[in-house]
C-alpha cells in the first residue's frame, strides 16, 4: 500500500482520558470534537505525516459542573487556549503492527514531546459506504502539571483531589 491522505471518522473514533480522583477512584472523560490531517500508509506508519487537533471546549466527563471547571482558567483555560494539538515528529516501528509515535503535544499554550504507543488494528471496507477504513489504538500517560494544569486541593484523609498523571486513550478510525 502507498502513502495517501486519510480523514478521521469521528463517529467511529474516541479521544478519552482517565485520572485518579481523590486517590480512591478513577474518573474517565472524553473530548467529542476533534480532527486531524493524516498522510500515511496504514501498514507502515514510519514515514507518516500526522497532525491532530482537539477542541478543548468539547470536554465531557458526564458531570457538567466538573466539565465547566475543567474549561476554566484552573485547567484548560479554553477562552485563551481553545485547542489541544499533536504533531508527530518521529514514528518508530517496535514490532509487527506496533509503533512508538513521538510528537509535540500542546495544551494551554505549553508544548512538550510525548510518545504514544500505537497499534494498527487493521483495514476493512465499509459495507455501507464502500470506503476503505483503517483502525488504530494509541495510549500514553502525561503529567498534567508539565502542561500548566496545576490546580489541586487536599482531601482530609490525605492525598489530593486530582492525580498528576493523566492517561490518554485514542481509538481512531480513518477513512480514505
Amino acid at each position: 500500500m502507498t502513502k495517501a491522505k486519510w480523514n478521521v471518522d469521528t463517529v467511529h473514533s474516541e479521544v478519552g482520558f482517565s485520572v485518579r480522583h481523590m486517590m480512591i477512584s478513577t474518573v474517565k472523560g472524553e473530548f467529542t470534537d476533534f480532527d486531524g490531517n493524516f498522510e500515511l500508509d496504514p501498514q507502515d506508519l514510519t514515514d507518516a505525516s500526522i497532525d491532530f487537533t482537539i477542541d478543548a471546549n468539547s470536554i465531557n466527563t458526564g458531570m457538567s459542573g466538573r466539565d465547566d471547571h475543567l474549561r476554566s482558567d484552573d485547567f484548560f483555560d479554553v477562552e485563551n487556549h481553545p485547542k489541544l494539538t499533536f504533531t508527530a515528529t518521529e514514528i518508530k516501528q517496535t514490532s509487527k503492527d506496533k509503533y512508538d509515535m513521538t510528537g509535540d503535544f500542546t495544551i494551554r499554550g505549553t508544548t512538550k514531546p510525548i510518545t504514544f504507543e500505537v497499534e494498527f488494528e487493521g483495514l476493512a471496507k465499509d459495507p455501507m459506504s464502500g470506503d476503505e477504513a483503517a483502525g488504530f489504538t494509541a495510549n500514553t500517560k502525561i503529567n498534567r502539571k508539565e502542561f500548566g494544569l496545576t490546580w489541586n486541593a487536599a482531601v482530609e484523609t490525605g492525598g489530593v483531589v486530582v492525580s498528576d498523571d493523566v492517561k490518554i486513550n485514542l481509538e481512531i478510525q480513518l477513512r480514505k
